[in-house]
């Protein structure tokens, strides 16, 4: 047999290896993430991902925004009315707690009438401001619109559509950094409160509210011992569907946390 061939034949029997070991560990991790009572418990990695508090870290915004000689950064959001996006809502008050934020709420001519908490849900800026001083735009404009839209001041970028997604963007300003594992459990709680929480069948619903009793059986927060984004999802879908009152109790708890919490009032204000 030719030496080259042997050579070829051996190399190509080490990739498959390769490929094989990697699809094990793909598959290990699927199962880690995706099965409830999965052997490997992530609870440790979590616990031992550093994470700042909200108040103390900060992002970028040039670096995510754009840079455009000092201007004000620009966040325009498009929802519509008739499904307000709650979590939204709680963002910008955490964003104001960070930044200096000049907020707006305007109605599209698509939109016939909008009612009045809606129009006043950032509540009354009281500290008047030339436009430069402040470091963010927030502006929210009702619209009819199939999804929540969100745009910002650099031209190129296409637009963020969906809550959850616009909800990760958002979050993502106060710089928080997390690993792999963590990451991807904060993205799958966000997408399961839109997708089952939000959307799904009184029997998906109840799958989650299951999951999420279970979660938070052990841990303060759906993922580790911070508020982070998938909170604030599954805190605003269980309030808009109407199965906060029928939560098990450990939801029951991490609720009171939640609404204990200042950011989470403006929408508490708006379902009374």
């Amino acid at each position: 047999v030719d030496p080259s061939l042997q050579a070829l034949e051996s190399r190509q029997e080490e990739i498959l290896k390769r490929l094989y070991e990697l699809k094990s560990a793909v598959d290990g991790l699927s199962k880690m993430i995706q099965t409830p009572d999965a052997d490997f418990d992530v609870t440790n990695i979590i616990q031992t991902d550093e994470c700042s508090p909200l108040t103390t870290n900060g992002a970028d915004l040039d670096l995510m925004l754009g840079k455009d000689y000092g201007a004000l950064k620009d966040i325009v959001i498009n929802a519509n009315p008739s499904l307000p996006p709650l979590s939204l809502l709680v963002l910008h008050s955490l964003l104001c707690e960070r930044y200096k934020v000049l907020s707006a709420v305007h109605t599209h001519s698509s939109v016939k009438s909008v009612p009045e908490n809606l129009l006043k849900c950032f509540g009354e800026q009281t500290k008047k401001q030339p436009r430069h001083e402040y470091q963010l735009g927030f502006t929210l404009i009702w619209k009819d619109v199939p999804k929540p839209q969100m745009k910002f001041s650099i031209q190129t970028m296409c637009p963020i559509e969906g809550e959850g997604n616009i909800a990760r963007f958002l979050f993502s300003l106060f710089g928080q950094k997390y690993n792999a594992v963590t990451s991807t459990l904060i993205d799958s709680w966000v997408d399961t409160a839109i997708f089952q929480l939000k959307e799904g069948s009184s029997k998906e619903k109840g799958a989650v509210l299951r999951s999420m009793n279970a979660a938070l059986g052990k841990t303060s927060w759906l993922v580790g011992n911070e508020l982070s984004v998938a909170d604030i999802v599954a805190w605003c879908a269980l309030q808009q569907t109407g199965t906060a009152n029928a939560a098990p109790a450990n939801v029951q708890k991490w609720m009171k946390s939640c609404e204990n919490l200042a950011p989470f009032s403006s929408v508490m204000k708006l379902l009374k």
